[in-house]
């Protein structure tokens, strides 16, 4: 077995056991981060599409001193924010972006946001990312819950990696991995781990996500989880499709409630539009998996999210089709509850609970749909899934927001 512990860069491991994998520490909390990067051709990797991954700083601005990891699959560049929560900032193939273009224009750090700022809604000023980890003490609306002030969909977005290593094996299909250790903690409150790991593949034009959380605490804690995936143009467009196996839909609120006719449908860049969102319970095969489509008014070009009800049982559509400078974007956002304030969901069975030193796993896959055969397989796969079984429209929110 070829050792490769002697390369340049942030860490590489050598093991008192080889292993077939290259990997290497390229964030911890004893040192700052080096701006770094490997390729299949530095690891004597021969593949039909050459791979690598950096690891670079930015500067100036709001975005000082946050990092950002590039994996280039040769088919595929995807970029990764550890100082953000390991979110997926955005995946880019070719002409088509999987991400959207936000009024945030840089990459924040989480040191210049005040999460409690703009009556709760400060995680906004940072909010620009393809894959924004919503959680996991709570999500939701900002509003008080027993006594204490919930913030906009939680804190983890907010939270740089303690610790990333990437790893790529040494044979074939030479798998990329990207693991990171994230710390949700707070004294007499809540000591969750949380470690996420990308894992993608040369050539690939796709990636998953495999998230496990743990309450390291001695006591049993609630927790909810919201995987916040945004997409603007190419694929948002006045035209464009979602489409899932969708058991139940609702209108958010009142607002949602007189646009429920076209809650699959998209318009386009709309003034004073602001934002529509539905609640779904989807379906599942037998296994629980599931999967949601986004497509271009043609057809030809789209994105499917897959994930497991037994994870992630319900499902947010954001529909924000506001002007483009405002920010033109869509949501596609499977969790363990909606975006209600945490205090609305324990009465909807909403708001799960992890014991002591238990975990939770949430994966998810995302695959760009490159032409329209890409796009008409994963329809029929949402059929599959569907299997003849009734959508029920329900007019009613599910819950009175009152004046909110």
């Amino acid at each position: 077995m070829k050792k490769h512990s002697g390369l340049a860069g942030p860490g590489a491991i050598a093991s008192a056991t080889p292993a077939p994998v290259h990997e290497f520490v390229l964030i911890d909390s004893d040192k700052a981060p080096q701006n770094w990067s490997i390729d299949s051709r530095q690891l004597g990797i021969e593949t039909d599409t050459p791979f690598s991954v950096t690891l670079r700083t930015l500067h100036g601005g709001r975005q000082e001193g946050v990092s950002l990891i590039d994996i280039d699959t040769g088919a595929m560049q995807i970029t990764l924010v550890p100082t953000r929560g390991m979110n997926v900032l955005r995946a880019v193939a070719g002409d088509v972006r999987l991400g959207w273009d936000s009024p945030v224009g840089e990459v924040v750090n989480p040191a210049f946001i005040e999460l409690n700022g703009r009556g709760g809604l400060g995680w906004l000023e940072g909010f620009n990312e393809l894959v924004t980890r919503c959680g996991y003490e709570w999500i939701g609306h900002p509003g008080v819950d027993k006594g204490e002030l919930l913030t906009l969909h939680g804190r983890v977005s907010n939270i740089p990696a303690s610790r990333v290593v990437l790893s790529i094996d040494e044979r074939p299909p030479y798998t990329i991995r990207l693991r990171g250790e994230l710390k949700e903690q707070a004294f007499k409150k809540v000591d969750f781990a949380i470690v996420t790991e990308l894992s993608t593949e040369p050539g690939a034009q796709s990636f998953t996500l495999d998230d496990t959380l743990t309450n390291r605490g001695d006591y049993p804690r609630e927790y909810q989880a919201l995987y916040h995936n945004n997409f603007g143009t190419p694929l948002l467009e006045q035209g464009s499709r979602f489409v899932a196996p969708v058991r139940q839909v609702s209108p958010f609120n009142e607002r949602a409630r007189g646009e429920l006719a076209e809650w699959q449908s998209y318009r386009g860049p709309t003034v004073d539009y602001d934002e529509t969102v539905y609640n779904l319970i989807p379906y599942g095969d037998a296994l629980g998996d599931s999967l949601a489509v986004l497509h271009n008014r043609a057809g030809d070009r789209g994105v499917a999210v897959g994930f497991n009800l037994g994870q992630l049982p319900v499902f947010s559509l954001w529909k924000n089709t506001d002007t483009e400078r405002q920010g033109y974007v869509t949501g596609l956002e499977p969790g363990t509850s909606f975006s209600y304030n945490r205090r609305y969901q324990r009465p909807l069975g909403l708001v799960p609970t992890i014991g002591p030193k238990e975990r939770r796993h949430f994966q998810l896959s995302f695959t760009l749909l490159a032409d329209g055969q890409d796009v008409e397989r994963a329809l029929q796969r949402v059929e599959e899934i569907q299997a003849g079984r009734p959508t029920e429209v329900r007019e009613t929110p599910l819950v009175d927001l009152g004046g909110e």
